[in-house]
């Protein structure tokens, strides 16, 4: 999908509202694209214009029909007493005649769809007995049995738990790659966006959208500039704490033992640095750390001795 010279918004006692304008953007297959910005900014606006839901006050989009771009949203749906499996057979229907007959070619694609997204043990299940993780994970399907080559998703991890909204964004990172599919979501979830995402794009106040790989908008402090930060620095992707202990100490160990030691001197005020006579040295292979030849089974009981110091 391709937009040319696109300006998106509404029209407002006669006049247009524009929420962006002069947007040249492009969505490759195989490719995840997380949409980001501040809140009230256009994004559900834009998804809808790309979906064909609204039409652009300017501009043109390739590909927009019901056969190119599949739609997800997170309203919940009304009739709530169909199963999964019929849910996800709607995503048939704009390929079905006046007689809505799936044929075998249909019904494979509806049963391809449930396992792609690893819900076959629930497809017999009322819409109304889902939880919103699975609910979210049968909406995914029946968008993947329209069989289009462009998925759009509008807040697909709202309202869920952090296990679920992993779930789902390791899910569409991977049907990107598996299917082909050029996959576009509207998120808040930055974190996860940072590491699933083969692109951002980047809505600024300007009317404009940056785009680029995640990791380049973090160290071109583009999203310091659209999100302004309070407290967290992007770029370490930590909160910022401040230093308010009368110690400082050098800590030595090494991989995942090290971050999460570090992070809880930080938080509990200390300061790390290179060279202390209050050396830490996590023992690995033991799960203990030691301290003024002193030997601590867990950071809990280590960070109680420092504080007497």
């Amino acid at each position: 999908m391709e937009t040319k010279n696109l300006s998106v918004g509404y029209l407002s006692k006669g006049n247009n509202n524009i929420l962006f304008e002069n947007l040249d953007l492009s969505l490759r297959a195989g490719e995840l694209v997380c949409f980001m910005g501040p809140n009230g900014i256009g994004k559900s606006t834009l998804m809808r214009t790309l979906a064909g839901l609204q039409k652009p006050l300017r501009g043109t989009i390739s590909k927009v029909d019901e056969k190119s771009v599949a739609l997800v949203l997170t309203e919940r749906v009304a009739v709530t007493n169909m199963t999964v499996k019929e849910l996800v057979t709607f995503g048939r229907y704009p390929y079905l005649d006046w007689r809505v007959t799936l044929s075998e070619e249909d019904e494979q694609i509806v049963i391809e769809s449930i396992q792609r997204v690893h819900i076959s043990h629930l497809v017999d299940k009322k819409i109304i007995e889902l939880s919103d993780g699975q609910m979210q994970m049968a909406m995914i399907a029946r968008a993947l049995a329209q069989d289009t080559p462009v998925l759009l998703l509008d807040e697909p991890t709202a309202h869920l738990d952090l296990n679920n909204r992993v779930e789902i964004m390791n899910l569409l990172r991977s049907l990107a790659r598996k299917t082909n599919k050029a996959i576009l979501i509207a998120t808040h979830e930055l974190d996860l966006a940072l590491q699933t995402a083969d692109q951002i794009w980047l809505a600024t106040p300007g009317k404009k959208i940056e785009t680029g790989v995640p990791e380049d908008l973090v160290l071109s402090g583009k999203f310091d500039e659209v999100f302004q930060f309070k407290g967290f620095d992007l770029k370490t992707g930590k909160v910022a704490h401040e230093v308010h202990r009368n110690i400082a100490v050098k800590l030595m160990g090494e991989g995942y033992h090290y971050l999460w030691t570090k992070n809880a001197l930080e938080r509990c005020g200390y300061e790390i640095v290179s060279e202390s006579p209050h050396t830490i040295s996590i023992l690995k292979e033991k799960n203990s750390w030691e301290f003024e030849e002193k030997s601590f089974p867990s950071l809990s009981t280590l960070l109680n001795a420092l504080s007497k110091k």
